[in-house]
């Protein structure tokens, strides 16, 4: 398992102010959280005893509300931010410890970023915005024009090379961006809110055009957000901040099954809980082969698509499939007792380090 982390995050702390190794012993020996820290010490506590574990080719999810410490997190992952303590192992290295020159190598090579607000260069063309990193890497544009036309073919830019940023619309600068993060041939991609400055349809394009891309290339993705609906679209693997705490983390549909406390559960409240929760986690795994059905569905299908199957009909079961096997057996009066949001059991409050 310890062979697929590509990112290790420890015991890692941030704090902001004049004295943030002072404001830290009160952190870690009085257990002073975040208001107290800023009401008697006047030191913002940015990240709290941080433990994640990132695995290679996933997607992992950071979400919580404004000032959760989301941002302040990933920024931490290529050090434009300093950490107060803890380490951050990429590769079982830790990054925390790596001199200047080591540093720009792992930013311009191993990492890349997409933003909020797109990040091109305006007097740029798109090509050249595109192959960025080819650039500061010292590549000449005939070096990577192929490569950045490639990623550009790709993300739905093909053609649009020689246009200059303020030509395209917002969607269309954001692909420039994800093609630029790809021309990079980083193994790590880093997306700091990347979509929520767009239009709903366009943004439903952005996230089913990296799923797109995922499923082939297999980026270790770490994505920040606000917005759950796009956490549990995307995330294999979720981590949920509050006051620069780890409030829980673990597989999408396990936290929404089974909140941790009260701050998660009203998190979770609102979603379309039939929408999003998959057959896997609902159906029985004791199961007969014989036991009577009105038919077969996959494991990944959602419950909204299985109420639709059975017309609603309560009295109905349903075999699961997984690649063409039997994995279950899937009871309507248990997928409706689903649908209700339930507090989770006392044991599931915290999930394990190692991403799910």
């Amino acid at each position: 398992m310890a062979d697929d982390i590509k990112i290790s995050i420890r015991e890692l702390y941030k704090i902001f102010g004049s004295d943030p190794r002072g404001a830290l012993a009160h952190v870690r020996e009085e257990g002073v959280t975040k208001p107290e820290l800023l009401e008697k010490y006047l030191h913002v506590l940015g990240l709290s005893d941080i433990n994640v574990n990132m695995r290679s080719g996933r997607i992992t999810v950071i979400m919580g509300l404004s000032g959760s410490g989301k941002s302040t997190l990933i920024r931490h992952l290529n050090r434009l931010i300093e950490p107060t303590a803890g380490q951050i192992l990429v590769d079982g290295e830790d990054i925390t410890a790596l001199n200047q020159s080591q540093l720009r190598k792992l930013r311009q090579e191993r990492m890349s970023m997409v933003f909020q607000k797109f990040a091109l260069l305006p007097h740029r063309t798109v090509l050249e915005n595109a192959g960025m990193a080819l650039a500061i890497r010292g590549y000449q544009q005939s070096d990577f024009e192929d490569e950045a036309n490639k990623w550009l073919d790709r993300v739905g830019l093909g053609g649009y090379g020689n246009y200059y940023p303020h030509e395209l619309s917002g969607g269309m600068q954001q692909r420039v961006g994800i093609a630029r993060a790809l021309t990079s041939n980083a193994e790590i991609m880093l997306m700091d809110e990347a979509f929520s400055a767009l239009d709903p349809l366009i943004r439903t394009d952005m996230q089913n055009l990296l799923l797109e891309l995922q499923e082939e290339l297999h980026k270790t993705i770490v994505f920040i957000t606000h917005d759950l609906d796009e956490a549990l679209k995307l995330a294999d693997h979720l981590v949920i901040l509050n006051d620069g705490r780890v409030v829980q983390q673990g597989e999408p549909q396990r936290v929404l099954m089974h909140p941790a406390d009260a701050y998660v559960e009203d998190f979770v409240s609102d979603i379309n809980r039939a929408r999003v929760l998959r057959v896997r986690s609902v159906m029985r795994k004791d199961f007969h082969v014989d036991e009577p059905v009105a038919g077969d569905i996959d494991h990944d299908d959602n419950l909204e698509s299985v109420i639709a199957l059975s017309g609603g009909d309560t009295h109905k079961a349903y075999r699961v499939l997984r690649k063409g096997e039997p994995v279950g057996m899937l009871d309507m009066k248990e997928l409706v007792r689903a649908l209700v949001p339930t507090r989770g059991a006392e044991e599931d409050t915290r999930e394990s380090v190692a991403a799910g």
